[in-house]
């Protein structure tokens, strides 16, 4: 900075000894003239600098860095370094930025920038195909606009991006494609689609394959257990060891049915073409029902209580409900020690109906409560099989929930219980029918 200025006041400072000088040897007239010209000079070279500045301001991509003489030389040879650096730093950025856009392009999912407005960033070409989009032409466009499934458009809108959206039949009548948003940045998003047709053909392959499988056992099963409970009634089977033997192969098809029908109803549950059947469920009515099944199956070993602290309906499937409640009253008697408490209760929380069961049980470790609800999933593989559970409630009852909006909760600690939780969303809580009428 010093050097700059002793450099630039050289040329005034000068240029005044100079005209002192001429004032004492020819008078002040030719001193003053001498000096006025020199600066006017100066303030005329600077002048041109300036202009040549000014034209290469105007477009500096375009046009060479002028050359300057004195102090604009040094100025205009930073101005240099700093364009040579800022060209390097771009090409660099650039070639980042196609690089991330090849490997992007590669990709087999479809990748689409949105901006706060949901407005086309950037795409690539998997999502042309899954959107119909012009990677050129549709920058800047709204996505609803090109992207019109009602579906797609309330994704966007309720802005619950936990869960991917399924679509089947977007583009092309046999194509599903799955969509999953992150939000990122400042409120930008990242839209991306997957084809999952390859995968739903074989989830479907599957789930027909259980659904055929269950069907066909079922009917050899009830034959060979009507038999041998023909068997186990007969007045002249003496041998105790054949009434034993009886007595387990009853057991165990009986058990195996169970399992068929657990299948079956996995099978219906799983199906996307089957459609909840919305109907008002009396709540406190079936549980009491299931109270009286409950006690049945506990034959006295348990305190059963049951609380309805509301008397709210819902609206939802009442058969599927009864599957659901029943199979977490029966899995709280049956891994519920001797003389155990189990409490079931029907209330509302925040508006919200809740129905759950709290058992003084065993309780279950924390990193098992995760994996509840995968199929056939066990915590303790001997215990299951002395109770007789099939492994498939759990399944079950996610279903269910999931297809009725709500949301299962389990809190349970080890060697003092556990309490499973159904909480439903309160656009299913209906009012009374009397409280309909008035």
């Amino acid at each position: 900075m010093f050097d700059f200025w002793r450099r630039a006041l050289f040329f005034p400072f000068a240029m005044l000894l100079i005209s002192l000088m001429l004032w004492g040897m020819a008078g002040a007239l030719p001193a003053v003239l001498m000096f006025t010209s020199a600066l006017l000079l100066y303030f005329i070279l600077h002048l041109r600098q300036l202009a040549a500045l000014d034209r290469w301001l105007e477009s500096p991509d375009a046009r060479k860095v002028p050359d300057g003489a004195g102090l604009w030389e040094d100025i205009f040879a930073q101005l240099n370094k700093m364009m040579r650096l800022q060209r390097k730093e771009r090409e660099q950025h650039t070639a980042a930025l196609q690089h991330m856009e090849q490997a992007t392009s590669a990709l087999p999912e479809g990748v689409v920038i949105l901006d706060e407005a949901d407005r086309i960033e950037w795409c690539n070409p998997i999502a042309e195909q899954h959107f119909g989009l012009d990677g050129t032409r549709d920058i800047g466009q709204q996505i609803t606009y090109l992207a019109r499934q009602p579906e797609f458009v309330q994704y966007l809108a309720t802005k619950n991006y936990s869960e991917p959206l399924l679509l089947r039949g977007t583009r092309q009548d046999s194509l599903t494609l799955s969509f999953k948003l992150i939000p990122y940045g400042d409120n930008k998003k990242l839209l991306i689609s997957r084809d999952i047709t390859r995968f739903e053909r074989i989830e479907t392959m599957r789930r027909d394959f259980v659904a055929n499988v269950s069907h066909e056992l079922r009917t050899p099963l009830t034959v060979v257990n009507g038999f041998v409970e023909t068997l186990c009634d007969m007045p002249n089977l003496d041998n105790d060891e054949t009434r034993r033997a009886l007595h387990l192969m009853a057991e165990q098809t009986q058990r195996m049915a169970r399992l068929v029908d657990d299948l079956l109803t996995l099978s219906r549950l799983d199906n996307a073409l089957n459609a909840l059947q919305e109907e008002t469920v009396d709540v406190p009515t079936l549980l009491r029902t299931l109270y009286q099944e409950g006690q049945s199956l506990s034959g006295g070993r348990h305190g059963l209580r049951l609380d309805l602290e509301s008397d709210c309906v819902l609206l939802g499937n009442a058969e599927e409900l009864r599957s659901a409640f029943g199979n977490l009253i029966s899995n709280a008697i049956r891994y519920t020690p001797q003389g155990g408490e189990i409490v079931l209760r029907w209330q509302e929380q925040g508006g919200q109906p809740v129905f759950s069961v709290q058992d003084s049980g065993l309780g279950i470790a924390p990193q098992h409560i995760p994996r509840l609800t995968e199929r056939f999933y066990r915590v303790d593989h001997s215990r299951s099989r002395e109770t007789g559970g099939t492994g498939l409630g759990l399944a079950i009852v996610k279903h269910v929930v999931s297809r009725h909006q709500a949301r299962l909760e389990v809190a349970s600690e080890e060697g003092k219980g556990s309490t499973f939780s159904i909480v439903f969303p309160a656009k299913r809580r209906l009012p009374l029918p009397e409280q309909a009428t008035t």
